[in-house]
């Protein structure tokens, strides 16, 4: 096959998403529209002056500006018309279950409350669902700069809502916040019933991903790239069979990898590891999930299998029923190359 049939074959398979955050789906325009709706002031301009803002030397760069656009998010609707205009863009990527990452600290501490994004995000996946048969989970995250106590606060914010909320996850700046920082709010959110997830050997070490499997007890790795500089790290990985969450055109713009054709998806392929591809947070790394197969596609020696698996793999790593799993994988088995 050529690499524009493997593209192909790529969209016609259904896909899930497990690793999104909201906030970095908002796009340059829908960013300048909500900044005049709730007179926000911007230090860009225009919509060129945003993007050209979006070079990136690393992660701390890349989330500068991320919490200055997220100063746009103000209100119910906000929330809603984000997480809808990210829900219909991927519908066309053929992504038929998403589990989104939403980080209520970025928005509590700038004096938005917790219900105020919730709801309206909860609203725009129940929507979907109705409308179009997409399913969807919640994901909330604590910021990982921030003190393990201000995400305990987020926890006990997040009662009234946590039959809503399927996991917790840890983001933001990774090097220097070792999961270990947050090994107690992580119990909790176990003991309340949440499923756990955790960004770990993204710029920080194999180390970190020890500790996010060993202390935080997590059930999906999100990255893991840096997994494959240990080899019996790697090993476990393969055994214990954990889902990675990669991200190949964020791993680029965020310079992790320098070139797509260093990244190491097929290695990890290769290994046997259970890689997915996602898009992490489109808006500013490049493109959404068919951008990301596309870009590995063109850059990597993938073959139709390896497509297949990387599909299948996005399913098995999700948190659906067993039932829904195979009703998933049964239809992505049913498409030819």
């Amino acid at each position: 096959m050529t690499k524009q049939d493997l593209v192909a074959f790529a969209h016609k398979l259904p896909k899930a998403e497990l690793h999104l955050h909201i906030e970095g789906s908002l796009e340059p325009e829908m960013m300048f529209a909500l900044a005049r709706r709730n007179n926000v002031d911007l230090p860009f301009k225009t919509l060129e002056e945003v993007r050209n803002a979006y070079a990136f030397s690393n992660l701390q760069d890349f989330l500068d500006i991320y919490y200055q656009g997220m100063s746009v998010l103000q209100t119910e609707e906000d929330f809603f018309d984000l997480t809808m205009a990210y829900l219909n863009r991927v519908r066309a990527d053929n992504v038929r279950h998403a589990e989104i990452f939403f980080d209520p600290q970025g928005h509590t501490e700038r004096g938005v409350p917790f219900d105020t994004a919730i709801s309206g995000i909860l609203t725009a996946l129940q929507m979907a669902r109705a409308q179009f048969g997409m399913t969807a989970k919640l994901i909330m995250c604590f910021l990982r700069h921030l003190p393990e106590e201000d995400a305990f606060t987020t926890l006990r914010q997040a009662e009234p809502w946590l039959d809503r909320i399927e996991a917790v996850g840890l983001d933001s700046s990774e090097v220097g916040h070792p999961p270990s920082k947050f090994e107690r709010v992580f119990a909790a959110a176990r003991e309340s019933g949440l499923k756990l997830v955790a960004h770990a050997g993204e710029e920080g070490p194999p180390e970190y991903v020890r500790e996010a499997l060993d202390l935080l007890k997590i059930d999906r790795l999100d990255h893991g790239n840096r997994s494959l500089e240990d080899e019996a790290l790697t090993a476990r990985l393969r055994e214990e069979q954990m889902t990675l969450t990669v991200c190949p055109l964020s791993n680029l713009k965020l310079c992790v990898v320098d070139d797509m054709t260093a990244h190491p998806l097929k290695r990890m392929l290769d290994l046997g590891l259970k890689a997915t591809v996602n898009s992490d947070d489109p808006a500013y790394f490049g493109g959404y999930v068919m951008d990301n197969f596309a870009a590995v596609i063109a850059a990597l020696n993938l073959d139709a299998e390896d497509i297949r698996t990387l599909a299948r793999n996005s399913f098995e790593g999700a948190f659906l029923s067993g039932g829904e799993k195979r009703a998933q994988l049964a239809a992505i088995d049913a498409v030819l190359p």
